[in-house]
């Protein structure tokens, strides 16, 4: 998640991780689990959840914030 800039830090992707709130095709998301395109990723909020569609997988660590559209796209 952070790779693509949907949160800033890996420590922060990893804490929703064990808090469960990240939900892969409506399935509760665990750490090890291979994200491929096409998939739906959940994150479920205090106040609502936001949905993403993978549109690529990187092939570097990070991308630029700006080209964050190009590997995901907000449903």
């Amino acid at each position: 998640m952070n790779a693509v800039n949907i949160v800033k830090r890996r420590s922060v992707a990893q804490d929703m991780l064990r808090s469960q709130v990240v939900y892969l095709n409506d399935q509760l998301a665990k750490p090890s689990k291979e994200v491929k395109v096409g998939d739906i990723i959940t994150i479920k909020y205090l106040k609502g959840e936001k949905r993403y569609k993978v549109l690529q997988i990187p092939s570097v660590k990070n991308i630029p914030k700006a080209k964050m559209d190009e590997y995901v796209k907000e449903l």
